[in-house]
């Protein structure tokens, strides 16, 4: 392999990587699902290599499972698997949104608001979904940290579907969910830290006790 070919196939995986992980969130792909390296040589017209090389990437990220000369599977978690992965959320989300709290503009919170207010209004659940996730990752995008922000979306992009099949049976018009966003955009406009971080921890861990009663959700 020439240098000259290390960019195209890294360049190529990570395309793949990107819209494969995409496919994922948006629930093209069910959990447990098989992906199969030749479908997806042909559909982005690549060789085996760099599909390889964007499984490998979403296996460092939870997203694919990889088992050696058989194949590749999206990641299932079970109810004690997301269950774990709440309660790491419960913690080390508020301590993300307490670095990100004092360098929000106002400009940034009057966006978090305006996504609040569309949530409350709708009742599509994919909407919902794609507003819910940029309104909690938009709150944390001020702040630099080195391995804090990764660990976080990492934990939201495995528990997407889970959220989606959630939703699907507590619905988007659920009030409460709707009252802590704007709990939670009043703290931020009076860079109230600690509240901030108190509003943030109960309405992750509602969500997980709410997932708990659901059990078929993680049925294979």
């Amino acid at each position: 392999m020439t240098t000259t070919q290390l960019p195209t196939h890294g360049g190529a995986g990570i395309r793949i990587a990107d819209d494969l992980r995409t496919a994922i969130l948006d629930g093209q792909y069910a959990p447990g699902a098989r992906i199969r390296q030749e479908h997806l040589a042909d559909r982005y017209g690549a060789s085996r290599l760099p599909v390889r090389e964007a499984l490998r990437m979403l296996e460092g990220e939870g997203l694919v499972r990889l088992v050696a000369n058989t194949g590749a599977w999206v990641t299932h978690l079970s109810l004690a698997d997301c269950e774990e992965m709440y309660q790491i959320r419960e913690r080390i989300e508020p301590l993300l949104l307490r670095y990100n709290v004092p360098l929000l503009s106002a400009a940034q919170i009057d966006h978090l608001d305006a996504l609040a207010t569309q949530m409350e209004r709708g009742d599509d659940v994919e909407h919902f979904l794609a507003l819910d996730r940029e309104f909690h990752l938009g709150s944390y995008e001020a702040a630099t940290t080195t391995l804090l922000t990764n660990t976080v979306h990492q934990l939201w992009n495995r528990t997407q579907h889970y959220r989606r099949a959630f939703m699907q049976v507590f619905r988007p018009s659920d009030r409460s969910v709707h009252h802590e966003h704007h709990l939670l955009v009043a703290a931020l406009r009076r860079r109230d830290v600690d509240e901030a971080e108190r509003i943030l921890a109960a309405h992750i861990r509602r969500t997980r006790f709410e997932l708990s009663r659901h059990p078929e959700i993680f049925a294979d």
